[in-house]
């Protein structure tokens, strides 16, 4: 994604755009993801997501778990917790797998809940 994409609605406007960061995501000493293609999504006035290209995490990692959420602007979120951490990584990877079209760009993408690893490290990439 080479430009931001912005979602229309003056009450809870979203925008994705390609990050500059390498994003880097650890538990356990072990790397989860590595990644310098995070698409960052902000979503009215809540703080910054990276979220992180599928291909770049390692799925042997997480768990899938049978929670799941709703966003309305999103659509239905599934969860992946990482053993390796213990009880605070319970549910600590959330998806879209099936996103709404105004916000598609994030299909194949995780984000990770930042206080459920051991380190969500970003820099310059």
């Amino acid at each position: 994604m080479d430009k931001a994409v912005k979602i229309p609605g003056p009450d809870h406007p979203i925008t994705i755009e390609r990050s500059p960061l390498r994003v880097i995501v650890k538990v356990d000493g072990r790397v989860i993801a590595d990644t310098t293609e995070a698409l960052s999504l902000r979503e009215a006035s809540y703080p910054e997501v990276l979220y992180v290209p599928r291909k770049d995490v390692d799925m042997s990692q997480l768990e899938r778990s049978s929670h799941t959420t709703y966003c309305p602007y999103k659509g239905e979120c599934s969860y992946y917790s990482i053993p390796a951490g213990g009880q605070k990584a319970t549910n600590a990877v959330w998806t879209y797998e099936m996103p709404y079209e105004s916000v598609a760009a994030i299909k194949e993408h995780l984000a990770f809940y930042r206080d459920r690893v051991d380190s969500f490290e970003t820099r310059e990439a």
